[in-house]
């Protein structure tokens, strides 16, 4: 199906507006890298997610939801198909007593900070962490200590159905970096946290103390999709490819982080090609070195 012929039919769910044609996606990743999605698409609220992923599944047009783009590397070719993004609508949050409600499309961050100001304690790991609360359930993303696991209640979903789900926190499948999310057609459209009273100054401390660990010990100051890599079973990713002797080592404008090993960044004009690339290198040399395979937290993208 021709593409304008599919902006055409989107137009009966979504605003013109929120609907462009070759839309480059270095503007949507934190690696900033990407080139051109054929449709993009900014998302609102459920009821449009429901409509355009029924019509998009209907016909077998290819799509990807997108958060903020902090765990994706999409090709410099681009992406063929439509990109759905919902962080940039689908962004209400609402405290109901110790429960804190957020769309998938708030950013981690938000939602911890809007714990802090209301005095509601078990969400200041998240207070650094970038990406959204979508996709931070779906891999159940964690920090110094602290996972989504431990606070989320449920989670609200569409299927591929086009039916609405609520899954409580014991049907969530939740495991180191992955959730029931990440093998099903699921996508995220809500989740239900359930929090504890604190207070204000002890939270605000913590997050104060977790944010200056990151900027001291993370190449903040870059491009990247944070840590690349998984932690494998018994190691650090980092310190395997410190030990293997790659910090520093660079492919284009890509480079292992001389600051945190186990981040690889654009030092400037990097091509998605040219993460990819490094990123197939230091797996490899640790490999040989270590006899330890690293599984990439990131997500390709693209051809």
């Amino acid at each position: 199906m021709m593409i304008q012929n599919i902006v055409d039919a989107l137009r009966q769910y979504v605003p013109q507006e929120n609907i462009s044609l070759q839309e480059t996606m270095a503007g949507h990743t934190t690696f900033r890298v990407g080139g051109p999605a054929d449709c993009f698409v900014k998302i609102e609220n459920e009821n449009q997610l429901i409509a355009v992923l029924t019509w998009l599944k209907q016909r077998e047009i290819p799509y990807y939801v997108l958060g903020s783009g902090s765990n994706l590397l999409v090709s410099d070719a681009g992406f063929r198909g439509v990109i759905l993004q919902i962080a940039d609508k689908m962004n209400r949050i609402e405290v109901i007593g110790e429960e804190i409600i957020a769309d998938a499309g708030v950013t981690m961050s938000r939602v911890a900070r809007t714990a802090w100001e209301h005095g509601l304690e078990g969400l200041e790991f998240a207070s650094g962490i970038p990406g959204t609360i979508g996709g931070g359930v779906t891999m159940n993303a964690g920090a110094y200590g602290g996972e989504m696991c431990q606070v989320v209640a449920a989670v609200r979903v569409v299927d591929d159905k086009g039916q609405v789900l609520e899954i409580p926190v014991d049907e969530m499948a939740f495991g180191y970096r992955t959730s029931v999310i990440k093998s099903n057609p699921y996508v995220v459209t809500s989740v239900r946290f359930k929090l504890q009273a604190g207070d204000k100054d002890q939270i605000k401390a913590r997050m104060d103390d977790f944010a200056a660990r990151r900027r001291d010990k993370q190449p903040l100051e870059y491009p990247s999709a944070g840590s690349t890599f998984k932690r494998p079973e018994g190691h650090f990713a980092g310190k395997l490819i410190m030990d293997a002797g790659l910090a520093g080592m660079q492919i284009g404008g890509a480079q292992v982080s001389e600051k945190h090993c186990g981040f690889v960044i654009n030092t400037g004009d990097a091509t998605s090609a040219d993460v990819r690339t490094l990123i197939g290198q230091v797996q490899e040399k640790v490999k040989g070195q270590f006899g330890v395979d690293l599984e990439p937290e990131v997500i390709y993208l693209g051809e």
